[in-house]
């Protein structure tokens, strides 16, 4: 008889991975459970394990699960595991294979729709994860994976791309104070970050994807999984405290990636989120006005080395003029705390207000 499992055990040390090594050969069930970790090693990705036999057959899925119908996503046939890596989650250490953290994204039962060699359809019963998936082999280990049921009530794709709404500019703060909030003017570089998948995709205000030049700022992506979001911000570059455009203007267009990375760490930008366009299936953009929309934003509690969200003011123009002054900034954007979000539009509900 095969054991399943002797390509697991032969990957792994049993002295110094925490993952369960069992040394006996599996015994056949007829269980039906699954679980979907988290993994972040190398790079992140979802290990979706599914039981079959006394093992679980694993796939590694590098963008997780597709949430709607209109993507599929790759899924790596991987060695199968123990049952006990049904509740596994830890540290694996540095050099070992897998080496990184793992945590459990979800777990429960499924029902078999089909399993054969080169496809296997099942329905998810988790508490994050439900609905109907098939994954299909196109070559080796190389799978597939898609959605087959409606996406969930209420539910968008993530839109391709968001042309960001623009600012007129005023001769002095609006006199209905208490009706705006006030941004400082960073004088960045204005940017739209898509996270999806625990990737991001950076695009600047003409809508050209400038990802590689930014390479810092890919972990943002994986600070936020398995969250989808679309962010309105700007990037910039500091010399100490104060926001340098100088600096900033060094950041262009890479000839490689291993000039990307030198550029990153000689200048490192900043990724200042200012507002928020899409959220986990839905769109802010219309109906969401501009204050709820920073309450959802500042719920993601955006704070890292090379990211963050600066505060607003809610009223108290004068007073943000005065800030931007004391940090040598041009002045403050003026928005309507019941404006909602008008991509590609300039609009009096938001306004430039210089110093």
């Amino acid at each position: 008889m095969t054991d399943q499992l002797e390509e697991y055990r032969r990957r792994r040390d049993a002295r110094r991975t925490p993952e369960p090594v069992p040394r006996a050969r599996p015994r056949p069930t007829t269980g039906n459970r699954f679980v979907i970790q988290q993994h972040h090693a190398r790079s992140l990705h979802w290990d979706v394990r599914l039981e079959r036999d006394g093992v679980l057959v694993s796939f590694a899925v590098p963008r997780g699960l597709p949430r709607d119908r209109a993507r599929n996503h790759l899924a790596k046939h991987t060695e199968d595991h123990p049952l006990e890596y049904l509740d596994f989650a830890g540290e694996i250490p540095a050099g070992e294979y897998g080496g990184g953290r793992m945590t459990i994204h979800d777990r429960g039962t499924f029902e078999t729709d089909k399993w054969r060699d080169d496809e296997i359809s099942v329905t998810f019963h988790g508490e994050r994860t439900s609905g109907r998936y098939v994954f299909f082999q196109t070559g080796g280990n190389d799978w597939m994976v898609r959605r087959m049921d409606p996406s969930e009530p209420g539910w968008e794709t993530m839109p391709e791309a968001v042309e960001p709404m623009l600012a007129t500019r005023a001769a002095g703060l609006p006199p209905d104070d208490q009706d705006w909030g006030y941004e400082l003017s960073w004088a960045g570089r204005r940017t739209l970050i898509q996270v999806s998948g625990g990737r991001v995709k950076v695009t600047d205000a003409e809508g050209t994807d400038v990802t590689s030049w930014y390479p810092e700022l890919r972990p943002l992506g994986e600070a936020l999984a398995p969250l989808e979001a679309v962010l309105d911000g700007e990037i910039v570059a500091f010399d100490g405290a104060r926001v340098s455009p100088e600096l900033l203007e060094r950041r262009k267009a890479p000839k490689d990636s291993a000039a990307a990375r030198r550029a990153a760490e000689r200048t490192p930008v900043q990724f200042l989120a200012y507002d928020l366009l899409w959220l986990e299936g839905h769109s802010t953009v219309e109906l969401v006005r501009y204050a709820e929309r920073r309450e959802l934003l500042e719920g993601l509690d955006l704070a890292g080395d090379n990211w963050q969200t600066p505060p607003y003011f809610s009223g108290g123009g004068s007073f943000a003029l005065d800030a931007a002054q004391a940090q040598g900034l041009d002045g403050v954007v003026a928005k309507r705390l019941d404006s909602p979000y008008l991509p590609g539009r300039r609009s009096r509900l938001w306004l430039s207000v210089t110093t």
